[in-house]
């Protein structure tokens, strides 16, 4: 299925796929793979039963770190196998309702990023809030300037509309980066330039032309451009006004399959077409950003690279409007497995041990939860309940495994040796979260400890999934405004549902307030109504259990908005649009999480509320960076 899905017609332009065969001479022929219940076996054997992701399950380095990132040049890679990872989780995946980030969610998303090793982050659109422009800034000015140890530093992006006033903005916060690039964008399908741009398809060219020739003019020497619905573009016009924007200094360009309308073959021939038909082509690096609205966008994406693209452009968990976006996690994975063997030797820098800890902290900041059977990084994505699996798992998992969950970094806490209860101490809680790939400082680690030895205290075994739950709710919170103490409920049969709930303020001034209402959430909601005084709408609630059993931790989400107006500019539509706010807690009583998520999403409204207010009485504090 994988290898029919990315094939195209008639692409003469495709590089060729060398034949495999288990005589054919290979770099890897005398590597072995682990097999942790039959020791080694030879690769050509091993092959036999699977394709395995890496090499050898021993090596703590990524498959391909056998192949070294090319220097970063902005309109050429000097490896023609590389594919540059272009991550728009902060810019196109915030555009999910609810999604909302703070600056320092977006701030903490970013520096993940750079620890997973994409190529370029695009950290925001500057142009649609004071808010957006500050993250984007102080994106630019941290991780656009941390410098590893071999060289590696993030691009950051901003984006823009094809106007001056956008990409001014968008050059302002992205210029203190040691990478910085502007991505500039304008439609060129049909029925785009006759409802919503209303312009001519001369008219289109001459701004594509100007605006990026005004973006090099402002100092950018990274320029993209992206011509909306290029899926829906007549492809005569594409050619041309492709070719204008690389004469006008465009160095990516961007390929947006932007309704997510087009079949693999088809986007692949598209990426083929444009290779083979544009002028100057060869002195740019072409991109894709594929929609998922047909569930097609990881398709799509590895048909546009095995093409030719040399840029991918995703988002972790694949969050983006409507439907989301191709899958970050689903597309390295994928190039990783199947890279050498079908894909004709592509590879990325990704380093896939951050993968799940990467979509952990998406999920908790943006409240966007993950489908358990998501490819990759949902929870039943190396669970196997199926006695045939089973069977098969424990005579060599390569039955059933394509990739070892080691390499995403996901430890299987069946085979970690290490089994926590409430006589575990610290020491242990701290391997045990170390190997689940969390890296805690001795402040949250001492939190997280108290909070473990209690549930502990009821549950004869704590597992992983409680130790995640647990590393959430204490973790990935919003900066406090406000923190639940305490709280009593009475509610049954016999009479109206009763709250008295203590808050504590950033002060640590306690508040106490009590309510009724028509259950014990409800009155307990409204207790904490009557201390914040702000009023919210609450648009969504939902809990689920993290485990088997009467004892399991209980995880809420709230999403709300605030009644008074939090809005910002949608980037593709340009209309003003209101902002949501979503809030997590877990616990194991199930009205204490129910509680903890509502006053998270409530801090995180009023931190948005407190920044953008302080922006607005004193513009110079644009200028600090936090630490």
């Amino acid at each position: 299925m994988a290898s029919s899905i990315i094939r195209t017609t008639n692409l003469s332009s495709l590089p060729s796929i060398p034949a495999l065969s288990s005589t054919s001479s290979s770099p890897f022929s005398s590597i072995h793979l682990r097999s942790h219940h039959h020791g080694a076996v030879s690769l050509c054997t091993a092959e036999k039963f699977r394709v395995s992701c890496s090499i050898s399950d021993s090596s703590p380095l990524p498959s391909h770190s056998h192949r070294r990132r090319p220097d970063y040049i902005p309109n050429r890679i000097s490896d023609p196998n590389y594919v540059r990872i272009f991550d728009t989780t902060l810019r196109d995946g915030e555009q999910s309702p609810g999604a909302t980030l703070t600056s320092k969610e977006k701030l903490d998303i970013a520096r993940q990023l750079a620890k997973l090793g994409v190529d370029i982050i695009e950290a925001g659109f500057p142009a649609a809030s004071k808010d957006d422009f500050e993250a984007v800034k102080t994106i630019a000015k941290t991780v656009g300037n941390t410098v590893d140890e071999n060289g590696y530093v993030p691009v950051i992006c901003g984006l823009s509309r094809c106007n001056k006033k956008d990409i001014e903005t968008a050059w302002e916060a992205v210029k203190y980066a040691k990478r910085p690039r502007i991505h500039t964008f304008i439609a060129t399908s049909d029925i785009h330039l006759m409802y919503k741009l209303k312009k001519s398809k001369d008219e289109v060219i001459e701004i594509a032309r100007n605006m990026v020739a005004f973006a090099r003019s402002l100092g950018c020497e990274d320029v993209e451009f992206s011509p909306e619905d290029a899926g829906r573009s007549e492809r005569e016009y594409l050619y041309e006004i492709l070719g204008e924007v690389i004469k006008a200094g465009a160095t990516t360009l961007n390929i947006p399959d932007t309704v997510g309308i087009t079949l693999p073959s088809e986007f692949g021939q598209l990426i083929a077409d444009i290779k083979a038909n544009t002028p100057g082509i060869q002195n740019v690096v072409i991109s894709t950003h594929c929609q998922n609205d047909l569930g097609l966008s990881t398709a799509n994406t590895l048909s546009g690279a095995h093409s030719g693209a040399r840029q991918v452009e995703v988002t972790i968990n694949g969050i983006g409007e409507r439907a989301g976006n191709a899958s970050l996690e689903e597309v390295v994975m994928a190039i990783k497995c199947r890279g050498d063997h079908v894909l004709g030797g592509l590879f990325t820098g990704i380093d896939t041990r951050h993968i799940v800890m990467t979509s952990k902290m998406v999920e908790e900041y943006t409240g966007m939860q993950t489908q358990p059977h998501k490819a990759i990084v949902g929870a039943n994505a190396f669970a196997h309940e199926s006695g045939i699996h089973q069977d098969g798992m424990l005579k060599h998992k390569g039955t059933y495994e394509i990739m070892s969950p080691e390499e995403i970094g996901l430890e299987r806490s069946n085979e970690a040796g290490i089994v926590l209860g409430k006589l575990s101490g610290r020491h242990a809680l701290k391997d045990r979260l170390n190997e689940l790939g969390y890296v805690l400082d001795d402040g949250q680690l001492s939190n997280l400890f108290w909070r473990f030895k209690a549930v502990a205290e009821q549950k004869k075994r704590v597992t992983d999934a409680d130790l995640i739950a647990l590393v959430s709710d204490e973790v990935f919170q919003p900066e406090a405004v406000w923190k639940l103490l305490d709280m009593q409920i009475t509610c049954g049969t016999l009479g109206l549902s009763t709250s008295t709930v203590k808050l504590a303020d950033s002060d640590g001034k306690e508040h106490v307030a009590c309510s009724v209402g028509t259950g014990p959430v409800d009155a307990a909601y409204k207790a904490v109504d009557l201390i914040v005084k702000e009023p919210a709408t609450l648009l969504e609630y939902s809990m689920n259990a993290v485990t088997e059993g009467i004892d399991a931790i209980a995880t809420t989400r709230v999403l709300i908005r605030g009644d008074k107006n939090y809005s910002s500019t949608n980037a593709v539509t340009g209309e003003s649009v209101e902002r949501t706010f979503s809030g997590t807690g877990a616990g194991m009583d199930i009205v204490v999480s129910s509680v903890k998520a509502y006053v998270g999403a409530l801090n995180k409204m009023l931190g948005f509320k407190e920044h953008s207010s302080t922006l607005r009485k004193n513009p110079s504090e644009a200028n600090k960076v936090p630490a």
